[in-house]
């Protein structure tokens, strides 16, 4: 029996990697969206004020749209491969503040209040400062592991921020939170805003290395992994200090943002749910401890649990009470459902918190729930494209640090819309881009930054292998 042999002869050749799309013209066309938006907005609440399309509608439209230029080029230069919706969701709601900002400005009772200043102008300035620190963040930070290095810096860093409002001379007080510094020719900054980024750093470089002992458990209890004794350590320091921060600055949105965000982190790190379940204790008890002896907390606690009776005190005079919270609801309430149009609402009752601790409170009245709505979907957007982020990212720091950026803007959202909307006590933060204050602006442009770089390190294609010229000869034989 004679069989017949057929030798073919393979080359074997690698494969290279198939090149992602950059989407940074899914990018473009989404930002020209998020800057027309907010001009016809713009034009919407000059027609409902005084009939007449604002004189500034062109400038507006322009230098919004010149500022979203410029930092659509930074991302297709520096990041080409990030993320395309994080630069449009957040110019959307910086635009959409800075329509309601300047829509606070025009109220005839706002500006009869003694050193009334207009703050749209300011605000756009901030934002041009905020898309500068966005566009150094990318020139800059080449590659988000390098701040790894600087796990114990950031630690040391973030406290020093922390601390620089009890420094007499440079702290100040105002409606009663030590959380601002006082800086010549800038006016207040506050330094929180800042110290979350780097708190976010610290917090990812540390978890990374020591995960593995913070995930062993010692026994099970009740369904719960309990953690051992001595891991328990680093958890405790964190309470002790956001525990610090609300005694000694009274601000309760600090020490929860900082707390939580350490807990968020924890339980993506470990994955026990045990360290959920005592940060949530840990916060309750750390709260209602400090509310029962504190009295600018204890204020705060008061006005929440029952806001018409401290509407009534404050009408009636009576010193350390606030009108503010009942207020807010009333806006809310007569917005109804689908708002009453922009420029037709009366949040500017609220009076010298109307643009940034109170400023959801006008769009809750104009928008109505569903704008309302909206704005929160928009923020649900971020975050969530902030944890799609953290979920490709390809390293555990960048995993960690992308987690606790997004784990930060949402608790922030969450404590402010929280109290603005009578579910938590108010926390004298300020809703990101949208509220007036340049600290939250300048900050949140480079968390947004940063995630834009651990994005573009996530998505970017592998390079491809090179090639051997010394390929394996392969031989198939067939009957």
């Amino acid at each position: 029996m004679s069989s017949t042999t057929n030798t073919s002869t393979h080359h074997t050749s690698t494969i290279g990697a198939i090149g992602a799309p950059s989407r940074r013209n899914t990018e473009l066309a989404l930002l020209v969206f998020a800057v027309v938006i907010p001009v016809f907005a713009y034009a919407n609440v000059g027609l409902a004020i005084n009939d007449q399309v604002p004189a500034g509608l062109l400038g507006y439209g322009l230098g919004l749209g010149l500022l979203a230029g410029v930092a659509h080029l930074a991302v297709r230069k520096f990041a080409p491969y990030a993320d395309p919706l994080l630069l449009p969701l957040a110019t959307l709601l910086n635009g959409l503040g800075l329509v309601v900002i300047w829509r606070l400005d025009q109220s005839k009772l706002l500006q009869s209040l003694p050193n009334f200043a207009p703050a749209a102008p300011r605000q756009l300035l901030y934002t041009a400062l905020g898309i500068a620190m966005f566009a150094a963040v990318l020139f800059f930070l080449k590659d988000h592991r390098v701040l790894q290095r600087y796990t114990y810096i950031s630690m040391f860093g973030a406290l020093v921020l922390l601390m620089l409002p009890l420094v007499p001379g440079l702290g100040a007080n105002i409606y009663g939170a030590k959380i601002w510094i006082n800086i010549p020719g800038l006016g207040s900054l506050q330094p929180g805003e800042f110290a979350k980024i780097v708190l976010a750093v610290f917090f990812a470089g540390y978890l990374m290395v020591k995960r593995d002992a913070l995930a062993l458990a010692s026994r099970r209890f009740m369904g719960l992994y309990l953690p051992r004794g001595r891991d328990l350590g680093p958890i405790l320091v964190v309470w002790a200090i956001s525990i610090l921060i609300l005694v000694f600055e009274t601000d309760l949105g600090t020490s929860l943002l900082f707390f939580g965000m350490f807990v968020i982190m924890l339980y993506v790190a470990t994955e026990r749910t045990s360290w959920i379940v005592f940060g949530l204790l840990m916060s309750a008890v750390g709260a209602v401890g400090v509310a029962s002896f504190e009295p600018h907390v204890k204020s705060r606690v008061d006005s929440w649990l029952d806001p018409m009776r401290e509407f009534t005190l404050s009408r009636q005079g009576v010193a350390g009470h606030s009108e503010q919270l009942q207020q807010a609801l009333w806006a809310f309430g007569s917005g109804g459902t689908l708002g009453t149009g922009w420029g037709q609402g009366h949040s500017d009752l609220i009076r010298f918190a109307a643009n940034s601790d109170f400023i959801l409170a006008t769009f809750g009245e104009e928008l109505g729930l569903a704008g309302i709505m909206a704005i929160l979907l928009i923020y649900g957007l971020i975050v969530e494209r902030g944890v799609r982020t953290a979920l490709a990212a390809r390293d555990p720091f960048g995993k960690l640090l992308a987690v606790g950026l997004s784990g930060a803007f949402a608790l922030q959202v969450f404590v402010v819309a929280g109290g603005v909307m009578g579910l938590i006590p108010l926390t004298g933060m300020t809703m990101p881009f949208v509220a007036y204050g340049g600290s939250s602006v300048l900050a949140n442009w480079a968390l947004i930054g940063i995630l834009i770089r651990i994005s573009d390190t996530a998505r970017r294609p592998a390079p491809a292998p090179a090639s051997n010229p010394d390929a394996e000869m392969t031989q198939v034989v067939r009957p």
